[in-house]
């Protein structure tokens, strides 16, 4: 991984919010705010924009030991469709506010906190990234997004998700504000505000994971915690958020020398999610956790170019018309499931030379090896360019620089996944 120093990240700039907490500047009223609500920080860490790797963050004072608390959250200073102003509103319509994505309730109680002139957050949206400036590919004009990401899958993710955010505005939250006038003034009555707090949510929010014996009911709620998403993120991180009946905790997973920055993490995230859904990049070779996708159509193609005769290419398509049938597993009831597992004889001991890993790949058979070569070829075709043009424009330190913001970004995404799908090329060949 890359040092602190050569990582970057999108810059969060101060947004929404009024700055009118006893005069005070963002930090300084954000850290007021904190003690009337109970949120406590320890003495070793500091909020600040020196030090950190983009905009705001969180660093460390002295030095912290693995172990140590670092702040604690009181669930009353949550911002959630459970503690804002309407709960018992949004608790009342809960039914006819259901949507795919389930953020309906959040994204509502944050639309009336914003306007809302005495609303108890209003030193919180103080730290927030200026909502006019978030950087993910749902805000780049739609052409230079295809261009830039062209084979990556980032503008196919945004195109469903501004269909779904449109769909969803239009029939459940504008008609709700719209019921109730009072509580959302004409200036947050707007599609490309909503677009704005999705992509806020999909890059700050928090979702509170199950216990164990409740794996089966459908997930929590996003909410905002204030303080925890003020920290950056690394793969390699240093904190830890830990949930509790009464707060939530961020306490150090490792020790933390003074001046350091502390880290989170979003979890394992491929360039391309990271863009997708927080508007920046890991720089190659720094995210171990990249993939490349090779799609199952992609697959299905190759499959049916090593076809010689028109049986072969017949027999093929009834078997992939199987496998796609198979996708109804997703939601059948578990005995069913079973049923089917057991008449076909799927079986839980994979064997590990089954597996398909760079170790084994070159062991597969060679029809395998082959498939997976041609659907691999296949892929690459997908983009717009090859690996050897990324490849001259991340060498030439002067040409890179020169490059828009946007464009560096993406570059990165394409080049860390060509890097993956030529060492399958190897692997196969």
């Amino acid at each position: 991984m890359a040092t602190q120093a050569k990582r970057r990240r999108v810059t969060k700039p101060v947004g929404g919010g009024d700055d009118d907490d006893l005069g005070l500047d963002p930090v300084a009223g954000f850290l007021s705010w904190c003690r009337r609500v109970g949120l406590e920080l320890s003495p070793k860490v500091a909020v600040s924009r020196q030090g950190t790797v983009a905009g705001y963050g969180m660093v460390a004072r002295e030095t912290v030991q693995p172990g140590e608390l670092l702040f604690t959250v009181p669930r009353a200073a949550l911002l959630s469709q459970h503690t804002c102003s309407i709960s018992e509103l949004l608790e009342r319509e809960r039914g006819a506010l259901q949507s795919q994505s389930g953020w309906v309730p959040l994204l509502l109680a944050l639309l009336h906190e914003l306007q809302a002139p005495a609303s108890p957050w209003s030193p919180y949206f103080a730290l927030w990234p200026e909502l006019g400036h978030l950087k993910h590919p749902m805000f780049w004009p739609e052409e230079e997004r295809r261009r830039l990401l062209q084979g990556t899958g980032v503008p196919e993710a945004v195109e469903k998700d501004l269909a779904n955010i449109r769909s969803e505005y239009y029939s459940i939250v504008l008609p709700f504000m719209e019921a109730h006038p009072h509580l959302f003034s004409p200036r947050v009555r707007s599609l490309e505000l909503y677009h704005q707090l999705v992509a806020l949510v999909m890059a700050y929010s928090f979702q509170e994971p199950l216990e164990e014996e409740d794996d089966e009911k459908e997930p929590n709620p996003p909410l905002m915690v204030p303080a925890a998403d003020i920290l950056n993120h690394l793969p390699d991180h240093n904190a830890n958020l830990e949930y509790s009946p009464n707060y939530l905790r961020m306490v150090a997973t490792k020790p933390i020398p003074k001046g350091h920055e502390i880290f989170n993490t979003y979890g394992q995230m491929a360039n391309w999610q990271l863009i997708h859904m927080y508007g920046f990049v890991e720089p190659y070779p720094d995210n171990t956790d990249d993939t490349a996708d090779i799609q199952m159509v992609t697959v299905r193609e190759a499959a049916l170019q090593g076809t010689k005769a028109e049986a072969e290419r017949l027999l093929l398509l009834e078997r992939w018309d199987y496998l796609c049938k198979l996708e109804m597993v997703l939601c059948m009831p578990t005995e069913e499931f079973r049923e089917i597992k057991d008449q076909d004889g799927w079986g839980d001991d994979e064997r590990e030379e089954d597996s398909l890993t760079m170790t084994n790949i070159p062991k597969l058979k060679e029809s395998w090896r082959q498939l997976l070569r041609d659907s691999v070829l296949l892929t690459l075709q997908t983009y717009a360019t090859d690996l050897k043009t990324e490849q001259d424009l991340l060498s030439n330190k002067e040409v890179y620089t020169k490059l828009s913001w946007r464009e560096q970004q993406a570059l990165q995404v394409r080049y860390g996944q060509k890097m993956i799908l030529h060492q399958l090329l190897e692997l196969t060949s």
